[in-house]
């Protein structure tokens, strides 16, 4: 069994033990369900912003612990201030560390939020929903093309977008209508090597009507100058920043450089 087979398996298990604590007709009285989102789409391609999506990131089933020290509140913050398009909150506890208490952490600021995820099922759609997120990822690696379907029509029915990573070509039957934004991940979910030339092969299949988005890998300002000249308007980092002395510092720089 690999990484991703492995917590797949185990988000079965969870999400099932979340049906029971916390039902639907719960999930749709929280405070967030009915709140007004904002577009991660449009703010990815405001020129006035960064167009990276940054990510709160504690832990990950490769590097282990990359940041126990820094609150989600405090880098979330320093993120929004200095130019993030949208944020990304990691929300899988037993692999990563995470939460959707971090989401509501996160929702304080006025950027587009999105709940990355490992959504094997709709209640996680309309969880994602109560808790503030204004979009959730979609891995075509551990949905079929039907579930990728059905998941982001719900999420569109919800006033949230959907941003879809793929992988590799085969997984370009995922795409649906509903889909606004798609990923491409540097990082291979079986065995997490990086490789960056990857998305640019993989990038050339994807037409203007989505926002595309490079994910993972990415540690210095010539990646994103590299990648964007390459087809990306967007791009999500996490772990560069998060694994600093200082995130806020450190994103603060980056963004001042790009």
């Amino acid at each position: 069994m690999n990484i991703l087979e492995e917590i797949v398996a185990a988000k079965k298990k969870e999400v099932a033990r979340r049906k029971k604590d916390w039902p639907v007709n719960q999930l749709e009285k929280e405070r967030f369900f009915q709140r007004k989102t904002l577009s991660l789409a449009k703010s990815v391609r405001d020129e006035k912003k960064t167009s990276i999506i940054a990510e709160y990131k504690r832990r990950s089933p490769s590097k282990g612990i990359i940041n126990n020290r820094n609150s989600v509140e405090a880098v979330t913050r320093a993120y929004a201030a200095y130019g993030a398009s949208g944020i990304s909150v990691l929300t899988d506890l037993k692999f990563f560390g995470g939460s959707l208490d971090d989401l509501v952490s996160a929702r304080d600021n006025t950027v587009p939020l999105l709940r990355k995820e490992f959504i094997i099922d709709e209640y996680q759609v309309l969880e994602a929903r109560a808790f503030g997120a204004d979009a959730i990822l979609l891995i075509a690696a551990c949905l079929s093309p039907h579930q990728v379907k059905t998941f982001s029509a719900l999420a569109v029915s919800l006033k949230m977008e959907v941003l879809l990573e793929l992988h590799d070509e085969q997984e370009l039957n995922h795409l649906c209508e509903h889909v606004a934004l798609v990923g491409i991940n540097n990082r291979n979910l079986k065995d997490f090597t990086v490789n960056l030339d990857h998305s640019l092969r993989m990038v050339e299949n994807i037409g203007n009507d989505h926002v595309k988005i490079a994910e993972s890998g990415m540690n210095s300002v010539e990646d994103v100058h590299y990648l964007k000249k390459g087809g990306f308007d967007g791009f999500l980092i996490g772990e560069y920043f998060m694994k600093q002395e200082n995130p806020m510092m450190a994103f603060k720089n980056f963004s001042y450089d790009l």
